[in-house]
Parts: structure tokens; C-alpha cells; sequence
């Protein structure tokens, strides 16, 4: 008998491969297994491109009739940038579909497992279900809610400061834990920090990985009275993601001629208590197909996402350092509750270590809200 959580083990492995790459499309894996062998392997590479069970498909060749296919999401049974997966699985023969988790899509959901098991095809789903929710977190908050996937991600000393009393910030956390940040970047669509940010550290907001080739997310910089100088390290690279200034109505249009003159694009945006309303803003965001963002702060940037209320998920990151007193930088900036029942719960909570420094992974929301 076949080991279901085996294979579907290794199909989500190929499945990974595409992070940072499929866009506003999931991740997903296929696996074409006969007689307890492998005989073909695919992943979805990039929107648009064949899906993962075509190309496993293929791969697998004359040996994919009388097979099982292992997929990590349900094949989709409409027409979209290419033709439906069910009926590429019918003409190949495939006896049995084994499927991690339905489309969470509701105006597809369970179409493509529902045909196929008409069409008599044994199907099986449920199979490391959870693994597949969280590899494609950000698609799923996506297609429900049509906002993107808020990660917030900070780093401080054990006493809570990202900064000296005089804004010295480099490093606070180790190059292991500055190396995962960057594949964060990569696997991300979108990267928000604040103007005051941009101001002291002079960012460049891209991707580095080592030995290959990163995606740079979309710059996000939140600036209401567009302050931000034009001699900014962001507005002066090479790289092929835009750059959003998002501000409020009231400013002066030679200085956003300026900024737009450096390729960047100043967007208005709705105001609420004379800063930017981050609901509003999600809300636009995920109509511009923006399925993933990465808050990097400061410290009045974190503490307004968290007021908000749209941050989903916390990557944060702690060094084995303590400044020893109350004079530099916290994470957050402005008013806190008042009472300690009433701060925010971080639930599902997991600890990784990168070199000597900690982070915490945990979830504001469940995966599908």
C-alpha cells in the first residue's frame, strides 16, 4: 500500500521551489506515482506557465496511465491563463488523484475533485492538509478577503530596542538571521517601511541571496506629506520592482513631479487621524494583485499595523545583546493597552534559531481570515 503522506511529503518540497516566483498564483507540487515509483515530477514555476500537474505529467510520460497523482492543491477545472488540469488528467490516464487541500477559492472550490470523481477517478484529499495551508498562507488570505498577507517582521535586543539612543540600528541581529530576512523578501510581493526609515537608514529595500538570484519585492513607503528626499538610496538602483511613495492629498506637485521623474510612483491615499488608513490601504493593494507584504517598520509603522489590525503573521527577531536603559528606540512607538489581557495574543507560536539569535514565528489570525 502507498504511503499518501510520503509522497505528498515530497510533492510540497517541489511545491517550495516556486516561492517567490508564482505570484499572484499558489504553490503547487504533482507527484505521478505507479507501482510505488515515482515516474514523474513537476511544480507550478510562474503565473502563467504550465501548472504542476501538467508538467508532471509529462514528465512522467506513457508511464502516467493506471498512475496515482499526488497534488498539494486541487486541480483546477476552469479555463484561466491555461486550460483546465482535470482534463489533462483524464487523458492521461490517471486512476487515482490524491489532494492535500481544495482550492480555497469559493467560486472554485471543489469543482475540479467534485468532476473528477464523476468522471469515476478515485480521489482522496485531506493529505497533510496543514503543511499545504501554510505554504500557501498568502494565497489563501488572498483569494478570501482580496487583501495581501501581512507579515510583520522586526528586530531587537533582548531589552526591546532596534536602536541606540542615537539611532545607531547596524547591526542589531546577526548575517544568519539577516540572510533569512532576505529570502523573506524574496518570497514576498511587497516590502512597507516608513519615511522615517528611509530617512535614517537609507535602505535599499531589495533582495540578496547568496549563489542565486533574488526577486527585489515592490517598495512600499508610507509618507503622507512626501518628505522623502530625492537622493534616496531606493530611488537609485538598478532593480525591476516599482516603488509606491503612498501619501496623503495635500502635496506640493513639483515635489511629486520630482519623485516620479526617478521612476518611483506617488500614490494618494485615504487618510485616518491625519496618517494613512492601512485598512484602506490593504484593501487597494489587493486589488493591484499584491497577495504578500512584508512590514520591516519603524517603530510607528509597527505600532499602526498592529493598531489596525491587518498584520497576520510576526517574524520576530531577537540578538543576544541588551542595551540597559529606557533611551534608545523601541519597537513600538505610541500608545499601548492599558492593561496586559488586553494586548494582542500571537497564537501557533514556533522558535527558530539563526547563529545566536532567536526568532519568534506566530499567527495574529488563522490562516483563512
Amino acid at each position: 500500500m502507498m504511503d499518501d503522506a510520503h509522497f505528498m511529503s515530497l510533492a510540497l518540497e517541489l511545491a517550495a521551489r516556486g516561492r517567490g516566483t508564482t505570484s499572484p498564483n499558489p504553490m503547487v507540487g504533482a507527484l505521478i506515482v505507479k507501482d510505488g515509483k515515482i515516474t514523474g515530477r513537476g511544480y507550478h514555476r510562474a503565473a502563467g506557465s504550465a501548472h504542476a500537474e501538467v508538467n508532471a505529467i509529462d514528465d512522467a510520460g506513457d508511464t502516467a496511465g493506471g498512475a496515482t497523482l499526488y497534488v498539494t492543491l486541487e486541480p483546477c477545472n476552469h479555463t484561466g491563463r491555461t486550460p483546465p488540469c482535470t482534463e489533462k488528467i483524464l487523458a492521461a490516464g490517471i486512476c487515482r488523484v490524491v489532494v492535500a487541500m481544495e482550492d480555497p477559492n469559493p467560486c472554485v472550490r471543489g469543482g475540479g475533485t467534485r468532476y473528477l470523481s464523476e468522471k469515476g477517478i478515485k480521489v482522496t484529499t485531506g493529505v497533510c492538509e496543514n503543511s499545504a495551508r501554510l505554504l500557501n498562507e498568502s494565497f489563501i488570505k488572498y483569494v478570501t478577503t482580496g487583501r495581501p498577507f501581512v507579515t510583520l517582521k522586526w528586530a531587537s535586543t533582548l531589552d526591546g530596542q532596534i536602536a541606540t539612543r542615537t539611532g545607531d540600528s547596524r547591526w542589531v541581529t546577526g548575517p544568519e538571521s539577516r540572510a533569512f530576512v532576505h529570502r523573506m523578501r524574496h518570497a514576498s510581493d511587497a516590502i512597507l517601511v516608513g519615511v522615517n526609515t528611509v530617512r535614517q537608514d537609507d535602505p535599499s529595500l531589495t533582495t540578496r541571496l547568496n549563489n542565486e538570484e533574488g526577486k527585489d519585492p515592490i517598495r512600499i513607503v508610507l509618507d503622507t506629506k512626501l518628505s522623502i528626499s530625492a537622493n534616496a538610496k531606493m530611488l537609485h538602483q538598478d532593480s525591476g520592482a516599482d516603488t509606491f511613495i503612498i501619501t496623503g492629498g495635500n502635496v506640493a506637485e513639483k515635489k511629486r513631479k520630482a519623485i516620479e521623474s526617478l521612476g518611483a510612483r506617488v500614490i494618494t491615499a485615504r487618510l485616518k487621524k491625519e496618517r494613512i488608513d492601512l485598512g484602506a490601504l490593504m484593501d487597494r493593494l489587493g486589488k493591484m494583485k499584491i497577495t504578500s507584504l512584508l512590514i520591516e517598520g519603524g517603530g510607528k509603522i509597527i505600532a499602526s499595523a498592529l493598531a489596525a489590525g491587518i498584520v497576520d503573521k510576526v517574524n520576530l527577531f531577537y540578538a543576544p545583546k541588551i542595551l540597559g536603559g529606557n533611551d534608545g528606540v523601541h519597537v513600538c512607538r505610541g500608545k499601548g493597552a492599558e492593561k496586559m489581557n488586553s494586548g494582542i495574543r500571537v497564537k501557533d507560536i514556533r522558535l527558530h534559531r539563526f547563529g545566536e539569535d532567536i526568532m519568534v514565528e506566530g499567527y495574529l489570525r488563522a490562516l483563512n481570515k
